[in-house]
């Protein structure tokens, strides 16, 4: 049998690693500690370089087709599963906002803020450079991905649809077996030169603060959605919570809401979902329903920030939650796919420059897992929420 690494160990061995060289190659002496240093930033430019090449190609490859594909759902119980998705994405973005500015600046604080990315590009410079201009920028693409995906969606294209689907497909693949298997060295990459410059001490402890408020963040979500959930429903909010666990420890497992939709299916029908709403929804929430995600990205990219001294205000903040729940759709077709669609986002407009971009990418995927983990397990909740929506639509009256 074939033992296959998973890539939250994969990134950690890489922190490990760079870690420990960091701390030892000095020793040999400064010129081989500087080559070697400067080796590993050679690669970072590289990768850093490509990743900004293929950002707009991801934004349309996820969205286009994403927003089409929702042009096929019936009426009605589309509108209510969007809007319900939409709504659930926004408002924990905005929880883990005010969480994350309340809690982090001064725990944050204690262990030092000492502009992560600044210290990293001077300890490093790559042997040469090689520019990799985008086809386009993020904006561009977010408006091409919005008119072609809203124009295939009211012209019913399938022959156009059929093409961004491949499209989708092909992008997937160069996630899946390029970018995600060099994403460990690049953050080894990231994490030599911290080490080399004194500041991994630093990044490690914020990463461990930010973890564990990710992690009650995700739960304070799943019982703000059951609360609402079992209120409608006239049941126990944290029985429906044990009834949706095996969908949990699933996405856990798999990290991927599409590769779990069989148990949360399954357990959303056993919460009280009716079997047509829970058909519905439940494989459309795995595609837009991001909570939990969210949630992880709004904190750690604050983390990120407070290490560089940045500035954060909630009126430059809140147009950057509203576009994560757009940019995510469709995103949880591989592991690591909402970080990737929120790359171009964090660089247009939150200014995260290539190292701090690496840095979001590791804290991210350290607890990737449990965000989609989070995000499948609301879907049940959610599924809960539309049916019962749907069944008092259906018993107003007609007044013709």
């Amino acid at each position: 049998m074939k033992f296959k690494l998973g890539l939250i160990w994969r990134i950690i061995i890489a922190i490990a690693l760079a870690v420990a060289l960091g701390l030892l190659v000095p020793k040999f002496g400064e010129g081989f500690a500087e080559g070697f240093v400067s080796l590993a930033a050679t690669f970072n430019m590289l990768f850093g370089g490509f990743l900004n090449f293929i950002v707009p190609l991801i934004i349309i490859a996820f969205i286009a087709p994403g927003i089409a594909e929702l042009g096929k759902g019936s009426g009605r119980l589309l509108g209510l599963a969007t809007a319900f998705a939409y709504i659930s994405t926004i408002v924990a973005g905005i929880i883990a906002f005010f969480a994350a500015t309340t809690l982090l600046p001064g725990l944050i604080d204690k262990v030092g803020s000492g502009g992560i990315g600044e210290a990293t590009r001077e300890a490093a410079t790559s042997f040469f450079e090689l520019e990799m201009t985008p086809v386009m920028g993020v904006m561009s693409a977010l408006l091409i991905a919005f008119v072609l995906g809203i124009g295939m969606a009211s012209i019913g294209s399938k022959s156009m649809l059929a093409v961004f689907n491949e499209f989708h497909v092909l992008i997937e693949k160069v996630i899946s077996y390029v970018i995600i298997p060099l994403l460990p060295f690049h953050i080894f990459g990231i994490f030599l030169n911290m080490t080399y410059t004194g500041q991994v001490s630093k990044v490690l402890s914020v990463f461990a603060v930010v973890f564990v408020m990710i992690i009650a963040l995700h739960l304070i979500m799943l019982t703000l959605q059951y609360t609402v959930a079992g209120s409608l429903s006239k049941r126990n909010p944290f029985g429906l919570m044990k009834t949706m666990a095996p969908a949990y420890f699933t996405a856990v497992g798999t990290q991927s809401s599409a590769a779990t939709i069989p148990v949360t299916l399954r357990q959303a029908r056993q919460a009280g979902a009716s079997e047509k709403v829970a058909n519905f929804t439940v494989p459309l929430f795995a595609t837009i329903h991001l909570s939990g995600s969210t949630i992880t990205l709004v904190s750690c990219s604050i983390g990120v920030m407070l290490m560089n001294g940045m500035p954060i205000s909630f009126g430059a903040y809140l147009p950057f939650i509203f576009m994560l729940g757009v940019t995510m759709i469709a995103a949880p077709g591989v592991p690591g796919g909402a970080v990737m669609a929120a790359v171009g986002l964090l660089g247009t407009m939150l200014g995260f420059d290539e190292s701090m971009v690496a840095l979001m990418i590791a804290l991210y995927m350290a607890q990737d897992s449990f965000g989609t983990a989070t995000n499948v397990t609301g879907d049940g909740a959610l599924a809960i929420i539309v049916d019962k929506f749907t069944k008092k639509e259906d018993k107003v009256p007609s007044k013709n």
